[in-house]
């Protein structure tokens, strides 16, 4: 008869690892990190000038990637950023930031790796105010046809929302009369904005024009053209107004998400568990944020998204934790709750550990490997992959323990007296009722 291997265990059936018995310990430890990450903010604030290395879509300003090739030529070329920032101090640009940026383009021959600048200035737009509201008035007297209903600028880009499609040579005429070149839109632009909305019948139409990106193009042109041909690949611009509120609004996202994982828990437990996975949970998403400030990692709408993954991925973690808790409750009502727990927590040790093992595996892989903002997001979840482990299961279970108890569980000289009055009410009275 064939013999089966047992199954390879990461821990062994059996184990009694005290958690319980060692929470002081671990609370120590992990109050410690969260003041560390908290201090590291401030720390920042007053070295970098900031709490975290804000991305453009939060500070505001506009990211410029320059793309370069050889000399007539679609073969791409390194330019050394050394070079690039000394064009830019030529040209007087200030508080510019340079790195080499890396980026998968398509080509006739397929995709390919293309190498360039990413330029970052805290700059919104090149068209002054005044100037943005002359071509805006403009815009609804010299083409009244159109029927313009309204009409907005962001940074370089002017925004039409008209009855009638708007039309690109008359709007470059226009444009041009206030000394502003109107980029050429391609097939795809000239079929989306000259195709009515349906329902409305409306058309929104986005006039770009030349300004920050070019002017920094000319600045590269004037010392780097006669060796390399520069083009402008991307442009993306945010105000400082909209940055502030994507701010606000991830940080609200973060607070929101917490309080709806509470609720969960108090429905799906009681009111002691809740306060053990919350601490869990703020333990990881501080100690995440810290760890960005100190790297000085940028902080972008796509790290908000992954601390919103860990939350959700942690307490999914802690939840499995309190579900064997409450079973085990039932199931050894002889012992003592702190015996059930630690029962529970080392039970389900090798699962937590080798579910936050394959986590952390995929996500370095991602953060050795990708690039931009998937390496960003995988660098939030290989952190959050060491620190919810940990909370799971040296943080959480042992508060709601404390939690029960300093609040339910009634003193133990209260249950003597008790017992002693109800055994003397049986002597003397029989039966009780």
């Amino acid at each position: 008869m064939a013999t089966h291997k047992p199954f390879r265990e990461l821990v062994k059936s059996g184990t009694n690892f005290d958690f319980m018995g060692r929470a002081k310990i671990f609370t120590t430890i992990s109050l410690l990190a969260f003041l560390a990450s908290i201090g590291m903010l401030f720390v920042n604030k007053a070295w970098r000038g900031d709490y975290l290395n804000w991305s453009t879509d939060f500070k505001g300003g506009t990211e410029i990637i320059f793309g370069f090739h050889e000399k007539g030529t679609d073969q791409p070329a390194h330019v050394d950023p050394g070079r690039v920032r000394a064009a830019f101090d030529k040209a007087g640009f200030d508080n510019v930031s340079v790195s080499d940026f890396t980026w998968q383009e398509q080509t006739s021959q397929g995709e390919r790796e293309a190498t360039g600048i990413l330029v970052r200035t805290p700059e919104f737009g090149a068209v002054d105010l005044d100037k943005q509201m002359q071509v805006a008035d403009a815009v609804i007297k010299e083409m009244a046809a159109i029927e313009p209903i309204k009409v907005n600028w962001s940074g370089d880009r002017l925004f039409i929302k008209s009855k009638k499609a708007v039309d690109w040579k008359a709007a470059q005429t226009l444009l041009a009369r206030h000394g502003l070149k109107l980029r050429t839109w391609d097939k795809e632009e000239t079929d989306r904005y000259t195709l009515a909305e349906q329902g409305t019948g409306e058309h929104s139409a986005q006039l770009s024009v030349e300004g920050i990106d070019a002017n920094f193009r000319n600045a590269l042109v004037a010392e780097l053209g006669q060796e390399i041909d520069i083009r402008v690949d991307k442009s993306y611009g945010v105000g400082a107004k909209a940055g502030e509120k994507l701010r606000n609004d991830g940080i609200a996202s973060l607070f929101y998400a917490l309080l709806l994982v509470v609720l969960y828990l108090v429905v799906r437990f009681d009111l002691r568990y809740a306060p053990g996975a919350l601490r869990a949970l703020l333990l990881d998403a501080t100690v995440v944020v810290g760890v960005f400030a100190a790297t000085w990692t940028e902080f972008s709408l796509t790290t908000v998204a992954a601390i919103l993954t860990v939350i959700g991925y942690s307490v999914n973690d802690t939840v499995v934790i309190y579900d064997r808790i409450r079973e085990n409750m039932r199931n050894l009502k002889d012992k003592k709750l702190s015996r059930i727990m630690n029962i529970s927590v080392n039970e389900m040790l090798s699962r937590t550990l080798l579910t936050n093992l394959t986590v952390f595996a995929v996500t370095l892989m991602m953060n050795i490997f990708a690039v931009d903002e998937v390496r960003n997001f995988a660098f939030a979840m290989n952190i959050a992959a060491v620190v919810g482990t940990y909370s799971s299961l040296f943080i959480a279970a042992p508060l709601a323990l404390w939690i029960h108890t300093r609040f339910y569980e009634k003193p133990s000289g209260t249950r003597a007296v008790r017992g002693r009055e109800e055994a003397e009410g049986e002597d003397e009275g029989g039966d009780r009722v």
